[in-house]
């Protein structure tokens, strides 16, 4: 299929001999003489050209009004001018409006081609951008947050609300695997920002100063190993999103800066002397109590407040069994089309044992019991000999003689194992550091570390 060209030229000989030329090139081309006849092309024939080469000065008006008037509609389009006489004012204004060059006439056929080339690579790149962003918005869709409950119901309401309105910011609660993830997504792709990006970063994946230089970024030479310059997180999300999960794990320190971006809206590098405004809409997530986290003294209070504009919560699992169905269904239909099986028929047993299950790790634990069944089963049926549901869960951590029984069902985190670990440690010798030091095989100095990283605290 041809890609589309449109010339805007009233020189009648100029106009035919680029129309013929760029046919020679592979392009359909179609030729308007003036401003009237390119908007009837482009409102009544629908014509949606890769590439527009427009003269400035045209019979009916200039053409950078008419850019600047059908920009919305050709917004996936490049548009590069030709001009008798340029003027720094003129092209001052097409770079404003976005487009792509300003040239003058007389210009050589190869020149102008390779301009067009250049144009139309810019332009491909901004429809695959557009036709992903497309993609996200329907994967992220409100439809997304399967269930039927109460509970869930509620939520999708106001996730629909928020998509809708220009919040600032807002926090995300709810235990480990519930799906904040997802909801900050959907938050995103169907909001007034869903074109511009959305920045992740999860807030207990790094230490304070990796974590201070990710979120603003830094100049070359600002620490050692800066050997050029960086941008940062918040200058990346810039008109789009920042999601920071578990942001009840972030530094005091880094929380006070923190607060001051996002009150400010400005940011200042590492090893900057200069600031920069930014615009972003903050989502965090976490799966502690930030409340009890403030009185402790370990998280900021007018940071919390700040944040806590909007707090969405979502209810674990166990406490809305009712959408197991939609959501056992929703990731057989995913794992079936991914490990290209075709599991029709789910036991009553199967159900039976989904039901009276715990769920300690919520959907994530089931999203991926249903991916290891439907990767094992052999045939129509749900295998049930593979979902290897442990104990519920006031027996899944039980304390044995010479050792810790862990459930490795996918429903904790690596990092909430080690957690777990030191904590049982710590209580099976009384909160002797020297002892649970040797008992765990470490010294003393990294288990304080540990403890203190998880805020467990000692007696």
């Amino acid at each position: 299929m041809k890609e589309s060209l449109l010339l805007i030229e009233d020189e009648l000989l100029l106009g035919d001999e680029l129309a013929r030329y760029f046919r020679k090139q592979g392009w359909e081309t179609t030729l308007a003489r003036n401003l009237s006849d390119a908007k009837k092309l482009f409102n009544e024939q629908g014509v949606d050209p890769l590439v527009v080469v427009s003269d400035m000065n045209l019979p009916d008006g200039n053409a950078l009004d008419f850019l600047e008037q059908c920009k919305d509609a050709t917004h996936s389009a490049e548009w590069l001018f030709l001009t008798g006489f340029g003027s720094v004012a003129d092209s001052v204004r097409a770079v404003r409006l976005g487009a792509y060059d300003f040239i003058e006439k007389p210009c050589e056929l190869e020149r102008l081609n390779m301009l067009v080339e250049g144009a139309a690579r810019s332009a491909r790149a901004q429809r695959r951008l557009e036709n992903e962003t497309l993609a996200q918005n329907s994967r992220y869709s409100l439809s997304a947050l399967a269930g039927n409950s109460a509970a869930m119901n509620q939520l999708r309401d106001m996730v629909s609300q928020m998509s809708q309105v220009p919040f600032s910011s807002l926090i995300i609660t709810g235990e480990t695997g519930t799906g904040k993830g997802l909801v900050a997504k959907v938050l995103h792709y169907s909001g007034t920002r869903s074109k511009a990006p959305l920045i992740e970063i999860n807030c207990a994946a790094l230490p304070r100063e990796l974590l201070e230089a990710e979120l603003f970024g830094y100049e070359a030479g600002a620490f050692t190993g800066a050997k050029k310059r960086r941008r940062g997180l918040f200058e990346l999300a810039h008109t789009g999103t920042l999601f920071l999960d578990e942001i009840g794990e972030m530094d005091l320190e880094l929380q006070g800066k923190l607060l001051k971006a996002v009150e400010e809206l400005r940011i200042r590098r590492l090893g900057s002397e200069t600031e920069i405004d930014i615009d972003v809409q903050i989502i965090a997530a976490t799966h502690q109590n930030l409340q009890q986290r403030v009185k402790e003294g370990v998280f900021r209070e007018d940071l919390y407040h700040r944040l806590n504009v909007i707090n969405l919560h979502i209810p674990p699992l166990r406490e809305r069994l009712e959408d197991l169905h939609d959501l056992v269904h929703q990731f057989v239909a995913e794992n079936n089309a991914k490990s290209n099986k075709n599991i029709r028929d789910i036991p009553p047993t199967v159900w039976k044992k989904l039901k009276n299950y715990h769920w300690p790790g919520n959907i994530r634990e089931l999203r991926n019991i249903i991916e290891r069944c439907v990767l094992l089963a052999t045939g129509n049926v749900f295998p049930e000999q593979w979902l290897q549901l442990s104990a519920p869960a006031d027996q899944a951590s039980l304390n044995v003689e010479n050792g810790i029984v862990l459930p490795l069902d996918g429903s904790l985190s690596l990092q909430d194992m080690e957690k777990y670990i030191i904590q049982k440690v710590l209580e099976k010798t009384d909160y002797n550091v020297t002892a649970a030091a040797r008992m765990l095989g470490t010294t003393r100095e990294t288990l304080r570390y540990r403890v203190q990283k998880y805020h467990l605290g000692l007696h």
